[in-house]
This record gives C-alpha cells, structure tokens and sequence, in this order.
C-alpha cells in the first residue's frame, strides 16, 4: 500500500520507516515523468531521505528534476527478465524537513498523545487537527517530532486513520 504525504497531495510507492523515514518513488518505462515536480515538493517536506527508481529513458530528466539530495538508481533489465540496480547518485540527508508536513503524518489521537506527554494539550484537545499539527510543529523540535512520528508509523497495523 502506497504511503500518503503531504496532507494527501501524493502517495510514494515506498517508504522505509527505521532510524530515519526513507522514500522511494519509482517510474518505469511506462510511466511519465509528469507528476514528479509535484511528488518532489512532497516528498521534501517529510522525507530524511528520497531515493528515485527509474527507467533508462528517465536519467536525463529525473537528474533534472530530483533535488541534488535525493538518491537515484536506474532500473537495468536483463535478457533473463530480471535486472539490477545501478547506482547514479547516493541519497543524502534531506536539509529541510517541514515540521508541520511532518506532523500532518500523525493520526489525531497520537498527535493528542505527544501533547499530553509534554503537558501542552489542555485547551487543544476538541480542536482540529491542522491546530495539533500546528502546536506540534511549534513546540516540539523537529528531530524529537521525526522521531515520534516513525516510532508511531512503525506501531500502525495499516496507514489509514481508525474512524
């Protein structure tokens, strides 16, 4: 199940959620190359690390497009059916994850439970949740809130909200 970020402006095909919250996007052949502008922007505002996956065909313009930060490997097919992955760029640490597009990945009852773990829910509780994400992003540092929000990635059973 593809993962949604930025408050569901995008999905990334794959996130690895451990010390850090890793996203790899992937465009084979087939695809296009027209959303990436706008999965770019996404993925930037919550992701540590970004690896794209591409075709061949796609190198020239991925390079063009994917912030120098990100990670591309291109998809290498073999006679046999399978393929490798051949290394273009490494990926590097994102240098400016945002803090409130991180908390948005929150769900409203663990963004709930990290204000009252800090003593700053009272008056906030029966508010929407864009005002919890927002206290969030004011209040805690963005390091501790990374490190919430994969803890509570890692514990879901599934990435959507229980109703």
């Amino acid at each position: 199940e593809e993962m949604v970020v930025d408050r569901y402006a995008a999905r990334i095909d794959v996130a690895v959620v451990n010390g850090a919250l890793h996203g790899f996007e992937i465009k084979s052949a087939r695809d296009t190359l027209a959303r990436l502008p706008r999965q770019v922007e996404s993925y930037a505002r919550v992701f540590d690390t970004v690896t794209l996956v591409v075709a061949e065909r796609h190198l020239a313009r991925a390079t063009e497009v994917a912030p120098v930060w990100w990670g591309i490997e291109v998809a290498v097919p073999s006679e046999r059916g399978d393929g490798t992955l051949r290394r273009h760029r490494r990926a590097t640490q994102n240098p400016a994850v945002d803090p409130l597009a991180l908390a948005a990945l929150l769900w409203r009852a663990e963004a709930i439970a990290l204000l009252d773990e800090r003593g700053l829910a009272v008056g906030l509780r029966g508010r929407p949740r864009r005002e919890l994400w927002t206290a969030l992003a004011e209040l805690v540092p963005v390091e501790e809130l990374g490190q919430y929000v994969r803890g509570c990635l890692r514990a879901r059973s599934g990435w959507r909200a229980p109703s």
